[in-house]
């Protein structure tokens, strides 16, 4: 089972490496990071670098398409080539998944017309203006296509996907495996619940 991650600049690595740390524990994963060249790919702010071992061009099918989000995929929303490579792997798939704003790449490419779809909070506007209709759920499913919303949702988008693909107890082996049982010591992941001090603060950047 070929799980394939596409890499751009400016990528959030958690996106990315979060459903990886869940998915390559599925028997038979074969994942596959992909670039527009080989090598390195930098996130954001460019500290951490995961490894491309293959290009677009030579990636030409898979059975999972986890496309992820980062500051870096706004800028993607034209590439043409970029987005029909996801269009091709989309045709072939049995998954085709997004993380954060990975969900906007998917809706660029047309995938996500007239559907359901999540994304990022701060993304909204963009993915509606793709013809989604959004919903502020952490996981949303419409056939084959699985959204997650904002980078961490990416390992329960992960997780629902171990299940559908394996069974319920892989999943619930694989959450065992890297302790995934969340109890963050604030209550401020939405911006429905987040202080405004903090939302003050986001908007003027935190670093």
């Amino acid at each position: 089972m070929r799980i394939v991650i596409p890499l751009f600049d400016r990528f959030t690595a958690l996106d990315a490496v979060g459903p990886y740390e869940v998915l390559k524990f599925l028997p038979g994963a074969e994942i596959l990071f992909v670039a527009a060249r080989s090598g390195p790919v930098r996130d954001v702010p460019k500290w951490l670098a995961v490894t491309a071992d293959a290009t677009f061009a030579e990636t030409d099918a898979c059975d999972v398409l986890l496309v992820p989000g980062g500051p870096g995929a706004r800028g993607l929303l034209e590439n043409e080539e970029l987005l029909t490579w996801i269009r091709r792997m989309h045709q072939g798939s049995t998954w085709t998944t997004s993380v954060c704003t990975g969900s906007l790449l998917l809706a660029a490419a047309g995938l996500l017309e007239g559907l359901t779809a999540t994304t990022h909070w701060a993304a909204v506007d963009v993915l509606e203006s793709f013809g989604a209709t959004y919903t502020p759920e952490r996981v949303v499913s419409q056939g084959k296509i699985v959204t997650a919303a904002g980078v961490s949702s990416g390992i329960d988008m992960a997780l629902t996907l171990a299940a559908r693909i394996a069974d319920q107890t892989t999943a619930e082996a694989i959450q065992l495996a890297i302790e995934y049982d969340p109890q963050p010591p604030f209550d401020a992941g939405s911006p429905i619940k987040a202080p405004q001090a903090a939302k003050d603060l986001l908007v003027k950047g935190i670093r």
